[in-house]
């Protein structure tokens, strides 16, 4: 798809999904200005030399949802704080997945809580991925950001909900659909960034001298109705620390 739009020769390409998408369009041209929006780090993930000097033609916002995992578990421990074993649902075909899963282990390491890792990338594989889970008997959920899940979200809301575990997701998006909460960086102002950046490049600025852009505002979206239907107590301090509360 990145080989295709490179041959109708665009002005710009503009992606999302994450670092893949990202990288594929990389490969596909080293001329055409690339303007990327994404979780993890472009540096790490070598789309860009440096932050404030990508070096190339690539430039966009990275919305940090990787570096939230130690956050994310100490939200999930609020809601599940006798577990000590936490599940992750992850895509080891992702090319950041093997950092994050290490991330989530490290996180995990310095609360007392052991991980057990639940590998899928596909509708099959979730169903799998969950029933891996189930014989575990992990007390709470962690899942880890990647395109194909929030495609699938539903699905892995309804499985979560079926085993009755609390979860915590990377993207509003799932709150949205009836998960317990998400906490991530706003992907609607990462994208009014982006736009932002685009503009600028199809005005003559080049991708090399523009900064990749980092948020600044991060939101707790909280689920009430599936806290209810979980039979979870949210504490007062919790709801006061919501950006959002779905009722």
């Amino acid at each position: 798809m990145a080989t295709d739009l490179v041959h109708r020769q665009p002005a710009l390409i503009a992606t999302d999904g994450g670092t893949i998408t990202a990288q594929a369009a990389k490969q596909a041209t080293s001329t055409i200005p690339i303007i990327f929006t994404l979780g993890g780090d472009p540096v790490k993930s070598g789309l860009v030399v440096s932050l404030n000097r990508p070096g190339g033609n690539l430039t966009g916002v990275s919305y940090l949802l990787n570096a939230l995992v130690g956050k994310r578990l100490e939200l999930l421990r609020e809601f599940a704080p006798s577990s000590g074993s936490i599940g992750m649902l992850v895509n080891l075909r992702n090319p950041i997945a093997s950092d994050d899963v290490r991330d989530v282990q490290d996180a995990a390491r310095r609360l007392g809580l052991q991980t057990h890792v639940a590998n899928a990338s596909n509708t099959s594989e979730i169903d799998d991925a969950f029933d891996g889970l189930r014989r575990q008997q992990v007390g709470a959920l962690i899942v880890l950001p990647d395109a194909t899940f929030i495609s699938r979200r539903s699905q892995i809301v309804a499985l979560a909900a079926r085993q009755a575990l609390p979860a915590i997701y990377p993207t509003r998006e799932f709150a949205d659909a009836g998960g317990l909460m998400s906490y991530s960086a706003s992907p609607t102002e990462a994208r009014r960034w982006a736009g932002g950046l685009a503009a600028r490049v199809l005005k003559g600025e080049k991708p090399t001298e523009l900064p990749v852009l980092q948020p600044t505002r991060y939101e707790l979206v909280l689920n009430l109705k599936t806290a209810k239907a979980l039979s979870l107590t949210v504490h007062p301090t919790l709801l006061a620390r919501a950006d959002e509360v779905i009722e």
